[in-house]
């Protein structure tokens, strides 16, 4: 089994760290937030004061961690993972943050000589718990044949993309389709209510018609139509609407970077930055406030 340093032990990062203990590495983690540490450590994950200190001995280090800023300060930074890291080491990043951000951080570490993928994930607390995420990888080959046994414990679904920062650039294109597929359910079910339709029997013609998506049958907008959904728990955050808008402007970026005019994503954006500025914390469901606010 090996020694693992994980940096970034919140909601997602925390189940990915304890299901690495689970299946017998020793896994070592830092994360600023005291409540972070306290769940790691329920779990098993020893923690270290400093970055140094979770990754100055580790086999495989792993990131999660909110922006490129502090993929870039926490990996590359004076005291960061690439200044302590064993040069035998592998890195993966599993945060969700720019391309050109990831290919900086692929350049700078080839250059030091070590080892790195991209490996953002999609599925959620529920499957980071379950150990069933989908991780879109960029890197080497050989970088990614080292990555894929500490991937297998956290994921079912495991791609090699291609390159670096093709981890990054999948993962946007996935999350850009499902946020403006979204937006679209909720104003559907919207206009049904204007329209004074059942909530229960359009969501049943929907899902069994041409209307079907991922995001209606796990993000229902409404209440009292699927039982457990974030809508039925006053749209307590699954997956909370300021990551869902983060990751639609990552989209943005990139698309205009590549020359690539995105219209519908563009109007997905501007309701999910409406929705994110006053109510950043709810699930990504909770979007219908902002299609009704806008009607």
């Amino acid at each position: 089994m090996a020694t693992v340093g994980f940096i970034g032990l919140g909601n997602m990062g925390g189940p990915m760290a304890a299901n690495l203990v689970i299946a017998g590495h020793q896994v070592v983690g830092f994360d600023l937030s005291e409540q972070a540490r306290a769940h790691a450590l329920q779990a098993g994950v020893t923690l270290a004061d400093t970055v140094k200190g979770a990754v100055v001995d580790a086999d495989v280090v792993i990131t999660m961690l909110p922006t490129g800023r502090h993929v870039r300060d926490v990996v590359l930074g004076e005291d960061g993972v690439a200044s302590h890291v064993a040069p035998t080491a592998l890195v993966i990043d599993s945060s969700t943050i720019d391309v050109a951000s990831t290919r900086d951080v692929h350049e700078a570490m080839e250059a030091r000589g070590l080892s790195f993928v991209d490996a953002p994930v999609s599925g959620g607390v529920s499957k980071a718990c379950a150990g069933t995420l989908t991780f879109m990888v960029g890197g080497s080959d050989d970088a990614f044949a080292a990555a894929l046994p500490y991937l297998d414990v956290m994921g079912a679904n495991i791609v090699h993309v291609g390159a670096g920062g093709a981890g990054q650039g999948a993962k946007i294109c996935n999350n850009m389709l499902f946020g403006t597929t979204l937006v679209a359910t909720a104003e559907s079910f919207a206009l049904a209510e204007k329209l004074g339709l059942d909530p229960q029997k359009i969501f049943g013609i929907i899902t069994s018609s041409s209307g079907d998506n991922w995001g209606v049958r796990n993000f229902c907008p409404v209440p009292g139509v699927v039982d457990g959904s974030a809508a039925d728990d006053g749209y307590a955050a699954r997956f909370a609407a300021a990551l869902m808008s983060k990751d639609l402007r990552l989209a943005l970026d990139a698309a205009g970077e590549s020359g690539v005019e995105l219209p519908v994503s563009g109007r997905a954006n501007e309701v999910f930055a409406d929705l994110a500025s006053t109510e950043g914390h709810l699930d990504a469901s909770a979007v219908i406030h902002a299609v009704r606010g806008r009607s």
